[in-house]
Order: C-alpha cells, then structure tokens, then sequence
C-alpha cells in the first residue's frame, strides 16, 4: 500500500472515483466520514490496482450545497463557476435560479444563466424575463446544445464549472455536446408531469482540457438555503449590497420596520420588488428556524 493525493471524479453515496496519477480508483472513506463532494482532492491510500481508501481532504476552494430542514446536500467542490442550465421547456424556475444564484454569492463563486434551447418558439418570453439578472450583472448565454455550443465555450476556459439546474433542461446534452465520449444520459421530457426525468443520478467531473472542467450535477427541484445566515442576506443581492447599513435600525430584517433602505428603494423602482419579495421570504424562513 502507498499513499497518493487525487482528485475525485465521480461520487456515488458513500464510494467515490478518484483520480490519482492516470489511474481511477474506487474508494471508501476512512470511518464514517462521507462529506466528501465531487471536485474535492484527497489523499487516498492505494490498496491495489483498482481500490484505495481516502484517508483526509485537502482544503477546499469552495464548496456548493444546499441545505433543508431534514438534510445537507453537497453538490460540488472546488468549483470556480457555476453554469445554471434554463430552458422554455419544461417549465423553469425561477424561484431555484434566484435560490442558485444567492448560494453562489454566498459560496463566492462565479454564476452564469445559460439559456437553452434557444430555438424554441417559447425562448423569446424567457429570454426577455431573464434580461432583469443580465441589469443585476449576472451574464447570461443563450444557445442551443444540439446546434451550437460555441458561446459557452469562452466561459469554460480556465475555469473548473458545475451545470446545475433543473431536470430536462439539457445539462446532459449540453455535457455531451462538449465531450462526446462522455455518454451522459439524456432523459425524456415527460409532458405529463412537465418536468425532466432525473437521469443523472450522481455528479461527475469532466476534463475538458489541461486546465478547464466540468461537472455535472443531478437535477434539482428546489434548493434549500438553510445553511446561510438572515442577517448576511444582504450580502448575496447584488443590487441591495450598496444600502447594507442605510436602515433606521442597524438589525434591520427589512420586512415590517420603519424606514427601511430596502422597502424604500423597492417603492421607488431602484430595485424590483420581486427581489425584495425574495429576500423577505427568505428573512422569514431562516428566523422561523432559528426562533
């Protein structure tokens, strides 16, 4: 046995791939530790030509998850960007994007609006509703994955990226377009339930050259944002971060006190009050749990 430091390249529950010096290695976790993500680089401790064991994790970057009532869900490591997949078809979300996109500042990790499916008649409502992020500035591309990549491709150089979004909306197809030996699976649209079948069932890291990858991640419904804290949500909106401090009352929660910055620029337009709506939904989940 020797001691080696890799990088895991698939996780399945409580086994993981790692990569390690050309060679992948199927790995359990030294005791009952298995918070380990996709993205994260270990040491492991080789066993043979095909096992290992990962004995520690080395200090991360960053870390993507998502947190609810019931549980932690660790969707990606070490990530410097994250590319959130839309589309027309199935119906979007855009309470998740608005979710994503508040992890991501919290995370402090970079955030893209990838806009697919871009040759359905239905594009062009979308297209138009996602113009208020490009104002907050989000980027924000638009394409088709079984046309053309061409302008993602930028955004991935240099870059270790995660596609997240919901189920259906061509996170597979767009992985296969880049890499077409990755074989991805790509679902159906159920028109029944007017939502993507999940398909991929565990993330997985892509190298896409020397010094650019990409994981994709399973599909997500929703994304709990328990773990941040309400007095730091200010923090994540992009717009809102210039009136932190301009409140009558320095703990301001921005939803029944008198001269708040916030509802005030709200009434006025200077943001819209879709955000605010957010931000106060928000405030009130994470004071009711901690309350």
């Amino acid at each position: 046995m020797r001691a080696a430091e890799g990088l895991i390249v698939r996780s399945h529950g409580r086994r993981f791939i790692v990569e390690a010096e050309g060679v992948e290695y199927g790995c359990s976790t030294r005791g009952k530790r298995v918070d380990y993500a996709c993205g994260d680089r270990v040491e492991i401790l080789i066993q043979n030509k095909e096992q290992a064991v990962i004995e520690n994790g080395l200090q991360r970057k960053s870390l993507l998850y998502r947190q609810d009532d019931w549980k932690t869900k660790i969707i990606a490591a070490n990530v410097t960007r994250i590319l959130f997949v839309m589309a027309a078809v199935p119906s979007p979300s855009e309470e998740l994007l608005n979710r994503c996109l508040i992890a991501a500042e919290a995370a402090d990790i970079d955030p893209v609006i990838v806009l697919n499916k871009a040759d359905l008649p239905e594009t062009a409502a979308l297209r138009e509703r996602l113009s208020a992020y490009e104002e907050l500035g989000y980027k924000l591309v638009s394409l088709s994955a079984k046309q053309d990549i061409g302008p993602l491709l930028p955004l991935l150089k240099g870059e270790t990226s995660v596609f997240v979004g919901q189920s259906g909306m061509g996170k597979s197809t767009l992985t296969n377009a880049l890499l077409p030996d990755a074989n991805a699976r790509i679902g159906d649209i159920s028109e029944a339930l007017d939502s993507g079948r999940h398909t991929t069932t565990h993330a997985t890291l892509y190298h896409l050259d020397e010094d650019s990858d990409l994981i994709d991640s399973p599909g997500l419904q929703e994304f709990g944002l328990k773990h941040l804290s309400a007095p730091d949500l200010l923090h994540y909106f992009p717009e809102m971060r210039p009136l932190i401090g301009e409140c009558r009352f320095h703990n301001c929660t921005h939803r029944k006190e008198p001269d708040c910055a916030i509802k005030a620029a709200a009434e006025s337009g200077r943001i819209a009050r879709q955000r605010l709506d957010l931000l106060q939904r928000l405030t009130n989940e994470l004071i009711n749990q901690s309350s």
